[in-house]
């Protein structure tokens, strides 16, 4: 296969992680209007919001089981289309069984998604045999600003969810579809490549997952997405409540947040190719740990809003250095692995908002941003996990190797 195939198929990928980051975006910050149209309690609102990831990890686990019969481009090809569609659905309904059913079908497909799109990338990145990873998740980061744009917009002009969704549905879902079909998967890994994991019973190069080795890569993606969490959904209430801010204030740390998350993933993989994934990940653990410091200790508004900016640049780099390592440790059954670690995501998705409420409300909120900051910490610990990327992609002129069609 020509490298131009691989090349648009790279750029194909990046097209559907910028479509994510938009529809993701357009449903989250869109919650308070959906909580108002279809009538949902505050005390009902948790359970259909822990109801969309808890859904996701199950398609993940499955979808492992699919992907080892179709290919990972395929299922991603379907699941894109669904996941527009049951965004679309959630803003068209107006009885709460509709939106239970709306947002169900949405878990499951974003599971499904997630999971083939990361195994897409780790795939591609070894045909490219250089860092690229990071780039696919710069599109998303990029995608999430313009998704949270559009529900900006929409929320200023007071439209309707479904009026507000129908146009970015009618636009993206020709585009993912159409692009869908230049999306390629690269070649499994080859005995004896740098990262095959030796003496753990041939799991490595025999194509199975040992979960134990797993594990470290597994905690890491949790402590990055209870730290994201965090920002996501603290973040506003922080700076008002506990640093005084105005209320249009308030809204700006999590746009600072996505903008350094953009710059980490844009620059990151250039950073990866000269020093390492090793060292990488270990910056970003310790900034993303000065930024919750900061945060916790901030005298002020903008103070504040400085912590949380260094936050974005420090965890930027982790999930999808993650990702990456996980297929190096699993050259052989990258899939599986990506499958299973992606349950993580939605792990610390879960746990992380809880979380610092319920230690807010039990002790304070500063107090409540040191225990991401410690998870996030441990990081540099099983940063030793990622192998070492410089060592195996250290050259930044290789030329794609053969990659077959999903």
């Amino acid at each position: 296969m020509t490298d131009a195939r691989v090349r648009r198929g790279r750029g194909a990928l990046a097209v559907g992680f910028f479509v994510q980051g938009v529809t993701f975006a357009l449903l989250v910050t869109r919650i308070p209007a959906i909580q108002d149209r279809y009538g949902i309690s505050d005390g009902l609102l948790p359970l259909f919001l822990a109801a969309v990831p808890v859904l996701a990890g199950v398609a993940s686990v499955l979808t492992e089981k699919v992907v080892a019969r179709v290919g990972p481009a395929r299922v991603l090809r379907w699941a894109q289309p669904v996941v527009l569609l049951a965004l679309l659905a959630v803003g068209a309904g107006s009885q709460l069984w509709q939106a239970a059913v709306a947002l169900g079908v949405f878990g499951l497909a974003v599971g499904a998604l997630d999971a083939s799109m990361n195994m897409l990338g780790v795939s591609l990145q070894r045909a490219y045999g250089r860092s690229i990873m990071l780039g696919f998740h710069a599109a998303y980061s990029l995608g999430g600003i313009a998704g949270a744009s559009l529900a900006w917009a929409g929320a200023h002009w007071h439209l309707s969810l479904f009026v507000s969704y129908l146009p970015v549905v009618a636009v993206l879902l020709p585009v993912v579809l159409v692009g869908s079909r230049w999306y390629v998967a690269g070649e499994p890994g080859e005995p004896g490549e740098p990262g095959e994991v030796a003496g753990a019973g041939g799991a490595a190069g025999g194509g199975g997952v040992v979960f134990r080795m797993l594990l470290p890569l597994c905690l890491v993606m949790t402590f990055a997405y209870i730290g994201d969490s965090t920002v996501s959904n603290w973040s506003a209430k922080y700076l008002q409540d506990v640093l005084g801010s105005s209320e249009e204030l308030a809204t700006v740390p999590y746009n600072a947040y996505m903008v350094t998350t953009l710059l980490g993933r844009s620059v990151g993989d250039f950073g990866v190719r000269r020093f390492g994934a090793v060292l990488v990940v270990r910056c970003g653990a310790v900034l993303a740990a000065l930024g919750f410091a900061v945060v916790a200790v901030a005298p002020g508004a903008w103070a504040g809003m400085a912590g949380f900016t260094v936050l974005g640049l420090g965890l930027s780099v982790i999930v999808p250095q993650t990702f990456a390592a996980a297929g190096r440790l699993f050259p052989a059954a990258s899939d599986a692995a990506v499958a299973r670690l992606n349950v993580f995501n939605y792990v610390g998705f879960l746990v992380g908002s809880p979380l610092v409420g319920a230690l807010g409300d039990a002790w304070s909120y500063r107090g409540a941003m040191l225990v991401p900051m410690v998870l996030v910490l441990v990081t540099v610990v099983y940063a030793t996990s990622f192998g070492s990327e410089k060592a195996r992609y250290g050259g930044s002129h290789e030329r794609p190797r053969t990659v077959d069609v999903g």
